[in-house]
C-alpha cells in the first residue's frame, strides 16, 4: 500500500512538473502570449503606417488630377502626340 502511494505522489510530482516548467507549460504558454502580444502592437502599428501612406498617395494622385485639369483647361497644355480640339458656342 506504501509503494502505490509512493508512486502515485511520484506520478504527480512528473506531471505537475510538466504542467509548470516543461515545454508546453503554463511559463511557455505565458512566453509565447507575451511574444503574440507585441506582435500584434507591432502589426497594428504598421497597418496605421500602411493606411496614412495609402492615405497620402491618393491624396498626391487627386492633386496631380487637378493640376493636369487646370493646366489642360486654363493653359490650353496637351500631353505629347494628342491633339487638342476647342469648340466654342456661338451666342
Amino acid at each position: 500500500m506504501r509503494f502505490v502511494t509512493l508512486a502515485l505522489v511520484a506520478l504527480l510530482a512528473v506531471v505537475q512538473y510538466s504542467l509548470w516548467l516543461g515545454d508546453g507549460g503554463l511559463r511557455h504558454v505565458a512566453a509565447k502570449q507575451r511574444e503574440l502580444d507585441g506582435k500584434l502592437r507591432a502589426n497594428a502599428e504598421r497597418q496605421r503606417t500602411n493606411e496614412r501612406l495609402l492615405a497620402e498617395v491618393d491624396d498626391l494622385r487627386q492633386g496631380l488630377e487637378m493640376v493636369e485639369e487646370r493646366a489642360r483647361s486654363e493653359l490650353g497644355m496637351v500631353k505629347p502626340d494628342e491633339v487638342f480640339v476647342q469648340y466654342l458656342a456661338k451666342r
